[in-house]
């Protein structure tokens, strides 16, 4: 399926990830030749940052963001982290990505660490008017109540893995939700693209990560992917699914693609 050219933003993919380094152009080649008009490159650490603000020089199509993994338990780190993005605020798109991860983090103290570090990025997102880019594995209900409580109005919460019933507190605040490929095989994204409305949805690959198959590289042209079942899921036609989400990723990022 080939999309309408200069609409649709891919919002989150690791394109700085090892996995790409052998077929990095032709990858991003292969993105706009599916009508994605840009990228935005989210990292997990403050090389990935650097890496992102690199590949970005080098390819237009993407658009640097910067964050720490939730699971980097580190409040140096995390300080290295803000004082980067304060640094290069005008190279950026976003924080990201950035969150709590109660999956692979389950002691109450590590718990409690991830949520101190979380505030940071929230009172930086405020601070700088960046957009957050959230993770929330096996926290999606805690992550909510965190940004809604500490304020958080530019928010896209990425590949959320929780019911739709906690995502509507943030749906009604104005919060965005991006589906990945991975949406063609996982019934909860299908429960959550059905109950949630057309208007606080994004697309978004999480290369190379979450695609449509699940042993396989995924990589930004698979949007396409996301695009379809949205689609299929609300029984919408293709372009009304690309014109709500070109639209909602305009409202969260701005004139991201012309920056």
């Amino acid at each position: 399926m080939m999309l309408p050219k200069y609409k649709i933003v891919d919002t989150h993919a690791h394109i700085c990830d090892p996995s790409f380094d052998a077929d990095r152009d032709e990858v991003l080649r292969n993105a706009v030749d599916a009508g994605i008009a840009a990228i935005i490159a989210v990292g997990e650490d403050l090389s990935d940052a650097k890496r992102n603000i690199e590949l970005a020089a080098m390819h237009p199509t993407l658009r640097p963001a910067a964050g720490l993994y939730p699971t980097i338990l580190d409040l140096d780190q995390a300080e290295q982290m803000r004082s980067f993005i304060r640094k290069e605020r005008s190279k950026l798109v976003a924080i990201g990505e950035v969150g709590l991860d109660f999956w692979a983090v389950k002691e109450a103290p590590q718990m409690e660490l991830q949520i101190e570090i979380l505030k940071t990025f929230i009172s930086l997102s405020q601070e700088l008017d960046l957009p957050l880019n959230i993770h929330s594995r096996s926290a999606g209900r805690h992550a909510v109540g965190l940004l809604l409580e500490s304020g958080a109005t530019r928010v896209q919460m990425h590949a959320f893995d929780g019911r739709a019933s906690a995502a509507l507190p943030a749906v009604e605040a104005g919060f965005f939700f991006s589906i990945p490929p991975s949406v063609v095989r996982s019934r909860q994204k299908q429960k959550l693209v059905k109950h949630l409305p057309l208007s606080c949805l994004l697309v978004e690959t999480d290369s190379p990560v979450l695609g449509p198959e699940p042993k396989e590289r995924n990589e930004p042209a698979n949007i396409t992917v996301s695009i379809k079942a949205i689609a299929e899921l609300n029984n919408v036609s293709k372009d009304e699914v690309i014109e709500s989400v070109a639209e909602n990723t305009h409202r969260l990022y701005g004139n991201i693609l012309t920056d």
